[in-house]
């Protein structure tokens, strides 16, 4: 399966503590198959579908909000995923980024991030960004800061000096944004690179996600006209 114009697909992973309410399980639970979901789909997004751009919402800074023991066993997450996880993506070609802000987070993830771009920077077979203590607005304040601190005139900012200056800034613009679990809002996500991006909501908590209902997202995109203004 080909979508030579489709570069670009944004996911929003939601669902996973009510996919594991629904079950009588563990809020925990719910991540740790929520993870397991996302790489499997991932990976079949670059690998079968050769989408070069996924990008996952995966915590907003707005999720520390939750619970300690949620937002502490999130950031265990993290460094669990990427040592389980890291040599099959660098195996597989796929360069990994982490975009969001560094602020707040613990010396362990801080080394897993690292890590993990370090190990594959030089990896070309599709680029996995993971937005990790992220917010949309901060992402645009943050790359105005680096444009000036990098001696653009603020009298001069355009959209392509903030451009090259947010997180992941080869990353290009949404092409597709899926959201799970039936909301039907942006959260923040990925503002600077959604304006001309089609939207898809499904009712399914992330956790249900399978290959053919990705499918029926790249199907529906598929079938939409892109009008971009005109």
């Amino acid at each position: 399966m080909s979508h030579a114009e489709l570069r670009h697909v944004a996911i929003i992973l939601d669902g996973n503590r009510r996919w594991a309410k629904s079950r009588n399980l563990k809020t925990l639970d719910g991540h740790r198959k929520g993870a397991e979901v996302f790489r499997e789909l991932s990976l079949y997004l670059f690998e079968t579908c050769h989408i070069p751009y996924v990008t996952a919402y995966v915590f907003s800074k707005e999720n520390w909000q939750r619970t300690e023991e949620e937002v502490s066993y999130l950031m265990k997450l993290v460094v669990k995923a990427v040592e389980k996880h890291l040599d099959e993506f660098h195996k597989k070609n796929i360069k990994v980024l982490v975009l969001g802000s560094r602020d707040g987070l613990t010396k362990p993830v801080l080394k897993a991030i690292e890590r993990t771009e370090q190990k594959t920077a030089g990896n070309t077979g599709g680029t996995l960004s993971l937005c990790f203590n992220y917010g949309g607005k901060q992402e645009i304040v943050d790359a105005c800061k680096r444009a000036i601190e990098d001696g653009v005139d603020p009298q001069h900012l355009t959209e392509e000096s903030v451009s090259q200056h947010v997180y992941g800034a080869d990353v290009p613009p949404v092409d597709l944004m899926i959201r799970t679990s039936g909301e039907r809002r942006t959260s923040g996500f990925m503002m600077w690179r959604l304006d001309y991006a089609e939207m898809y909501f499904i009712d399914t908590y992330w956790p249900d996600m399978t290959t053919s209902l990705i499918d029926e997202a790249l199907a529906e995109y598929s079938a939409r006209k892109r009008r971009f203004g005109k």
